[in-house]
């Protein structure tokens, strides 16, 4: 254990000197890749670490992810690159867990608690014959109440601001002082730059250093996957209970008899398959079959804006209904078939609809252009696809709630890696720039896009202008800057990241910027 610990807290301590000569004053894009490196090749180094199937798999799903933000640069790659990082940590030091949330959360507690855990590390620390453990014994008395001490100075600050003055003199004063004696000690060396230091050793200790106590760990292990029957047992009485049965009386004194909550969810599914039944019906009478009239007379931002999101979460309401009927003894229900036909039937139809959330984006596309929020919509309709399916899986394989939330999180992961692999900024402005005779063109969209546009912005740049195509209806009205204003802003921001491309070194290098950098001509 002596040797495992010495031998973290020496890599913890390079990682933080990495962190900080890599990432100080730099962009995050080749950086990042270095890091992760270092961090896998730490943990894949680690004895206490098992290198199972399951390490090998989302290590080489964060070295993707890294490559990823070398490729594009974008804010879902960056995104994606920091879930990957979580993912991996987690389940790389809790390999007994089987759920992206129960490992998102058991990161979260161990890098929140590395001050306890570097200290434990420490105090198994030893040099020769050296122990570090009398030297640390005092520091545990001060610890915890300078936390508190830190954490009730951020609160009265926020309370009075008189003393928020003063606690902020007294900080800068504080600073002040450090800083001559870091100038004084190394030439080069800031209070800013060790604070920075201290983040990225406090970072690279949670991301590196197992937390001991797997909480996570032990609640998963009575999460199963499947449904088994179970006997009704007397509930112990809540404050929850005490309230609701104020309001709703006998009706949640005791557990509701299974025939009850039979019927009830026969009649709500037949309720609800008539009304969706209605809704499908308008849907494909008037979207699906007729789609010049739709065309021409719908108003296109309340459809895709207040419709789509209508529909959205009726079908994410809509799946949360069914889980909760199939939730428990209601699956082995003898009578459950004609209920299970019209889940099934209710799931088919919400699938309709979500055809239907497709078809008005398309629309609202073909009129207004490709935008982030359009995409969004395609992509929370997928993702409503897949939660419904896995809900068909539940039902049909009497599966839990687990089940479902493991399932569709493995998913979603993937997809996400998946969607980084995609230049979303350039696809808008090219298909705008396409479809610019078609469409309600808007350039002050596209000039707010990110610098990786700036190629194929100026390669147009002569079309940069707010005259919209005669096939653009009348509603579609975008107010824009003039052409004059336009132009200006195109070189301002050419200009700015000439500017940024020129501060940075080659740790801040990514595919994107030296593609633009190779395409404005610029040198270093």
């Amino acid at each position: 254990m002596k040797t495992k610990s010495n031998f973290l807290l020496l890599a913890t301590a390079i990682g933080g000197i990495l962190f900080s000569v890599i990432f100080w004053h730099e962009r995050l894009a080749l950086n990042q890749l270095i890091y992760s490196l270092f961090v896998l090749t730490i943990t894949f180094l680690n004895g206490e670490v098992a290198k199972t199937n399951q390490f090998k798999i989302y290590a080489l799903a964060h070295l993707f992810a890294a490559v990823m933000v070398v490729v594009n640069n974008s804010d879902l790659s960056l995104a994606t690159y920091y879930v990957s990082f979580l993912l991996f940590v987690g389940f790389s030091h809790y390999q007994s867990i089987r759920s992206v949330w129960i490992a998102f959360m058991a990161v979260g507690l161990q890098i929140i608690a590395i001050p306890a855990t570097a200290f434990r590390r420490l105090s198994d620390l030893q040099i020769g014959k050296f122990k570090v453990r009398p030297l640390l014994r005092p520091l545990k008395y001060i610890i915890l109440p300078l936390i508190m001490v830190f954490i009730f100075i951020g609160i009265y600050s926020g309370a009075n601001a008189i003393f928020e003055k003063y606690a902020s003199e007294l900080g800068d004063n504080i600073a002040k002082v450090l800083t001559q004696v870091f100038g004084f000690i190394f030439n080069d060396l800031s209070f800013e730059r060790f604070i920075h230091f201290c983040l990225g050793l406090a970072l690279t200790g949670g991301l590196l250093i197992t937390f001991y106590d797997h909480v996570f760990e032990k609640i998963e292990l009575n999460m199963d996957e499947d449904l088994h029957r179970k006997k009704s047992t007397n509930r112990i009485k809540t404050l929850w209970n005490e309230m609701a049965q104020i309001f709703m009386g006998r009706v949640i004194s005791k557990k509701m008899a299974l025939k009850t909550e039979y019927i009830i969810a026969l009649i709500s599914f037949i309720a609800l398959n008539f009304l969706l039944l209605v809704l499908n019906g308008i849907d494909i009478w008037w979207l699906w079959l007729g789609h010049e009239k739709q065309l021409a007379e719908t108003n296109y931002a309340a459809e895709l804006h207040d419709g789509t999101n209508s529909l959205i979460f009726s079908i994410i309401l809509a799946m949360a209904i069914i889980v909760y009927f199939f939730r428990g003894n209601l699956n082995f229900y003898s009578k459950s078939k004609t209920l299970k036909v019209l889940a099934y039937a209710w799931m088919i139809q919400n699938f309709l609809l979500i055809i239907s959330v497709f078809i008005r984006d398309a629309h609202y596309i073909e009129v207004y252009g490709l935008t982030y929020k359009r995409i969004g919509v395609c992509v929370f309709a997928i993702l409503c696809i897949v939660g419904l399916i896995t809900v068909f899986i539940k039902v049909a394989k009497q599966k839990s709630f687990f089940y479902l939330l493991r399932i569709n999180g493995n998913i979603w992961y993937i997809l996400l890696l998946a969607f980084t692999t995609i230049n979303w900024d350039v696809t808008i402005v090219k298909y705008n720039f396409a479809h610019r005779e078609t469409i309600a063109f808007d350039p002050d969209y596209l000039l707010s896009l990110s610098d990786k546009t700036l190629p194929t912005i100026d390669k147009y740049k002569k079309e940069l202008s707010t005259n919209f195509g005669s096939k653009v209806p009348a509603n579609a009205i975008l107010y824009s800057s003039d052409e004059g204003q336009l132009q200006k802003r195109l070189n301002n921001r050419i200009t700015s990241f000439k500017e940024r491309y020129n501060e940075v070194s080659w740790l801040s290098w990514n595919l994107q910027d030296w593609n633009m950098a190779k395409y404005f001509g610029i040198k270093k």
